[in-house]
């Protein structure tokens, strides 16, 4: 049975056939720009939860969120309401993002920004230093694992640090294996979409201490944060909730909730 994502893939997939660019061209023009912001030591903060907040315009599931918003407002209203970090969705055909929402978010304010996109191979990695992101998303589901540990190794060597997404252990110890050191835990079923609110909990029992552990999908309120904290937790990803509230400022400071004391139970 197939699922969203193999739909997204298959067309991103299609798209990376096409692309007749020298990889090594793009590497040697990405090995030559500015300093990437540290995304995953603005991941690390002591005393609470760090929030990664998204920009995103709409979903295939839910269609239109907020074709409207202005990246940059919206960045500098996320930034204002304490966020650690931005996440940039910059898929044209089924988010209606682009490379341009990206730039002018990272332009308005000084916070790392994560590119959110479908990586399929080397060119897209390059194509995330290339338009100014720090981080770059690498879902395994979507990738094999020696694919996955090239795009990894590809990362490091052009200074983006690396977001893996997992949505089951089987996914995470592919992560661990391929040298992931930011784990990003789908709490949405790839088949049904329905968010499972103890994936999370599991999949975090298994991840080792240095991995920072990021929560996707599903992360409304503080109420959710704080269960997200007690299954340790360094850090939310959130994005509907916060570009369809009319307060992104607020909603993000209200996200903002103390860390787990202490490992999990």
């Amino acid at each position: 049975m197939a699922t969203y994502l193999d739909r997204i893939v298959a067309s991103h997939r299609a798209a990376a056939a096409r692309d007749r660019r020298d990889p090594e061209a793009l590497k040697a023009v990405a090995e030559r720009m500015i300093p990437t912001r540290r995304f995953r030591e603005a991941l690390s903060r002591p005393d609470e939860v760090a929030v990664i907040a998204e920009i995103k315009r709409r979903s295939p599931h839910k269609g239109d969120l907020a074709p409207d918003l202005d990246p940059a407002v919206t960045a500098k209203a996320y930034h204002a309401g304490g966020a650690a970090a931005l996440s940039v969705l910059t898929d044209s055909e089924f988010f209606a993002g682009s490379f341009q929402d990206l730039q002018a978010a990272r332009d308005a304010v000084d916070l790392p920004v994560l590119r959110k996109d479908f990586t399929v191979g080397p060119a897209d990695v390059l194509d995330a230093r290339l338009m100014g992101a720090d981080a770059v998303l690498l879902i395994v589901a979507a990738l094999n694992r020696p694919l996955l540990k090239s795009l990894l190794g590809l990362a490091a060597e052009v200074s983006l640090d690396a977001v893996v997404e997992v949505h089951d252990e089987n996914e995470a110890n592919s992560a661990l294996d391929a040298g992931a050191t930011i784990v990003g835990v789908n709490q949405r079923d790839l088949y049904t979409f329905d968010v499972d609110t103890n994936r999370a909990a599991r999949v975090a029992r298994m991840l080792p201490e240095g991995v920072v552990k990021v929560a996707e999908s599903g992360i409304r309120d503080a109420d959710d944060v704080r269960r997200l904290a007690d299954a340790g937790f360094d850090a939310v990803l959130v994005g509907e909730s916060l570009v369809t509230s009319p307060d992104p400022a607020a909603a993000v400071a209200a996200l903002r909730v103390a860390r787990a004391a202490g490992p999990p139970q």
